[in-house]
């Protein structure tokens, strides 16, 4: 009887961002069981995928693993997979970063296990066309796309195919997910039993399949669990050919070409997943505001890195800190929360600002303001920018979207919501409210919802009455004054009857200077006698709200007393944060008394499966709301300064 060739694979990878305890988790539940398992069937052949991020991890707290690993490739057991070093979203980097993240996990590899390569895994299955070219230039031979992907190609899913771009071209392999979902649910004897009849009917069929059996057997211990799923395997060793894809490669007849649409797979990022569902990968730039963020973070600093002149090993290493901030996770949900997780973010972020650090030393920086389309929406974003603080300004709302303290790599301003119709959670979103309203029923927090589309969608976009709320922060501020020589740019709202306190109109003026912010605002009324509550709310993203994390004190004349979450302050100057973990400071002081809500901002996270018993809510950022109560009568003005400093 004709053997199945059957291609055993193990996908593994955890992003930046995630403690030591949950790496040491995944690798004591899955890593470590598996390859022990599989080192006593030595006729079983597996083929195996860890993203660099993991493999230095795995280097530097389990070497015993990579000596067991070793031997296995030695006696041609396993065959080790390549792809980008820090699981990138491959089809969102540019070229160079394409060929230098395969390259350095090639190298990599190489220098660990003896043996480049043939051919590699894509981060979260993410694919565009024009992905042959690297891959090819790469030195890849092959890679992997889900069946259903073969599907839409229009080829039945059951053998490899060629796929081609500008004359290069490339083998892919078809991942049976189908499988992946029963070996998760059944014993693997049971599957193959099952299987077999169906696959022997004289055709060239691969299957090839990246199981994730933990899903199974969840009574059972990890170890007991895969020894029992390569005893089942073993018993069919004279019916299934476990290979590896690099032999099929070079002795596959006349494989089928095709060309596959672009899209990435949502269930790559939680195996087990019954029902593919598929989402091009630029799509996560519209869905997650805060993924274009960073992507345009990447695009901007790669152009800083590539302005260095005559230092290429200084530009390398800033190149490299760029690839830790391209981990697919930071663009979309994964198993383990990805863009959800603030934690996978701000490592993101830190990677990003430690290229930027790097593009500035060596000089005389000069403070500056930048009219730049940042964001890539077709308007200019005002970019200050001194030795110490970056402050980014949008149009829409006039308001801060990003605010680096480059001594600490960190941005406080790495915000997130769960609904892209809200808009970033922002610094200085402005919202002017009836002075009716009850305070107390301002910042009710309905971020505690586990269905991640009832979450807390905006600042006060959940109340009752927000229908008689001007929200400023959503409406676009004209441009009245650049003085660039100053580091100044002054924004004006004009009047707009359509709108509740629509008589209003705002002079907002901003200024950096000596890793200050400065928030002037002027408020007219050219209407009649109006009374309303302004309310200038501040978003600041920390490494958490516990108290090993975050500590707050309301400033009053020389007093500094210690404030608790949700508590409200009553007539401050004032709000000291201490950031506990990056042991620095934001203040931030005003030149009247105000009001003040300090409240902290959680979205639901989906883990796993995305199923309901697996959301976590998780701290996103602080938001305090200065309020005044202002009464003005026609052509009268209201004014009241800010300042946001840092310091460490």
């Amino acid at each position: 009887m004709e053997k199945i060739s059957f291609i055993l694979g193990s996908h593994n990878h955890l992003p930046p961002g995630i403690d030591d305890d949950e790496y040491e988790r995944t690798y004591r539940k899955k890593l470590k069981p598996f390859i022990s398992a599989l080192y006593k069937f030595p006729k079983i052949q597996a083929t195996l995928h860890y993203s660099g991020i993991l493999l230095h991890w795995m280097e530097r707290s389990h070497p015993e693993f990579f000596m067991l690993i070793e031997e296995m490739a030695s006696r041609k057991q396993v065959e080790m997979l390549g792809g980008g070093f820090y699981e990138p979203m491959m089809p969102l980097i540019p070229l160079a970063d394409k060929l230098g993240q395969i390259e350095l996990l090639t190298t990599y590899l190489r220098k660990q296990f003896g043996k480049r390569p043939q051919g590699c895994r894509l981060p979260a299955l993410a694919w565009e066309q024009n992905m042959v070219v690297p891959l090819y230039n790469s030195g890849m031979l092959y890679t992997f796309l889900d069946e259903d992907q073969f599907l839409l190609a229009g080829l039945s899913g059951d053998s490899p195919c060629i796929t081609e771009d500008q004359g290069k071209t490339i083998k892919v392999f078809p991942i049976v997910r189908s499988l992946n979902s029963l070996f998760a649910q059944k014993r693997a004897g049971t599957v193959l039993e099952d299987l077999i009849p169906q696959k022997t009917a004289g055709k060239e069929n691969v299957i090839c399949v990246f199981p994730d059996i933990l899903f199974a057997e969840e009574t059972e211990s990890p170890d007991f669990t895969y020894q029992l799923f390569f005893e089942d395997l073993s018993r069919f060793e004279s019916s299934v050919d476990f290979t590896a894809p690099s032999k099929i490669h070079h002795n596959f007849k006349r494989p089928p070409k095709a060309y596959f649409p672009g899209s990435l797979s949502l269930d790559a990022l939680s195996e087990g997943a019954s029902a593919p569902k598929y989402e091009p990968s630029r799509q996560f730039l519209i869905q997650y505001l805060e993924a274009n963020c960073i992507y345009s973070k990447m695009l901007f600093t790669g152009l800083l890195i590539n302005q260095l002149k005559g230092d290429k090993s200084r530009k390398r290493t800033a190149r490299e800190e760029i690839w830790k901030a391209q981990v697919y996770d930071a663009f979309c949900p994964s198993v383990n929360g990805g863009i959800y997780r603030h934690t996978v973010r701000k490592a993101a972020y830190k990677a990003l600002l430690e290229a930027e650090k790097i593009s500035r030393e060596r000089e005389d920086f000069t403070p500056s303001l930048l009219a730049f389309d940042f964001d890539m929406d077709g308007k200019e974003e005002f970019l200050f920018q001194e030795e110490h603080v970056n402050c980014y300004v949008k149009h829409q709302g006039a308001s801060v979207f990003e605010l680096d303290y480059l001594p600490k790599t960190f941005n406080y301003l790495d915000t997130f919501t769960v609904s892209p119709d809200a808009g970033r959670r922002t610094a200085f979103y402005d919202v002017l409210a009836p002075k009716e309203t009850s305070l107390e029923t301002l910042f009710v927090d309905t971020a505690v919802e586990t269905d991640v589309h009832k979450a807390q969608t905006g600042f006060l976009e959940t109340h009752p009455d927000k229908h008689k709320f001007r929200f400023c922060g959503k409406e676009n501020f004209e441009i009245q004054e650049v003085d660039k020589s100053h580091g100044r740019v002054v924004f004006h709202l004009p009047s707009n009857t359509d709108l509740p306190f629509g008589n209003i109109e705002m002079e907002k003026t901003f200024q950096l200077k000596k890793s200050v912010l400065t928030v002037h605002y002027s408020l007219e009324n050219k209407g009649p006698d109006v009374e309303f509550l302004f309310i200038p709310s501040i978003d600041i993203s920390f490494s958490g709200d516990d108290p090993a994390s975050l500590r707050i004190f309301k400033l009053n004349d020389e007093t500094k007393d210690p404030v608790n979450m949700g508590e409200a302050l009553i007539q401050v100057q004032g709000v000291k944060f201490q950031d506990i973990k990056n042991e620095a400071v934001v203040v931030i002081i005003a030149d009247r008394f105000f009001e003040a809500y300090i409240t902290s901002v959680r979205t639901p996270c989906p883990l796993g499966n995305g199923g309901e018993a697996d959301v976590a809510v998780m701290y996103q950022s602080t938001n305090i709301a200065p309020i005044k109560s202002i009464s003005l009568g026609t052509g009268k003005r209201f004014e009241i300064e800010f300042k946001l400093g840092m310091y460490h």
